[in-house]
């Protein structure tokens, strides 16, 4: 199926129910092609591949996160 900015815009739930049905929406602006809808696969992680997921899980230094954060920005402000 095919719809419209403006049809995403106005009528999002009849969109999301066809998606829910299965079916794949294709969006365009402007008579261009720009984003695609898409159901959600159950139980299949689309990003399991993705090598960058989990980057920050052995890092140990972001354990607590407000220190590290505050760490970071020690030297552009003032903050202690």
């Amino acid at each position: 199926m095919q719809a419209t900015a403006k049809d995403l815009r106005f009528h999002t739930k009849e969109l999301l129910e066809t998606v829910s049905r299965g079916e794949e929406v294709l969006i365009t602006y402007r008579g261009k092609p720009h984003a695609k809808l898409v159901p959600v696969s159950s139980g299949n992680d689309q990003n399991s591949g993705n090598p960058l997921r989990g980057i920050w899980k052995n890092h140990k230094e972001s354990k607590n996160v407000n220190a590290y954060i505050k760490k970071l920005r020690r030297g552009r402000t003032n903050a202690r």
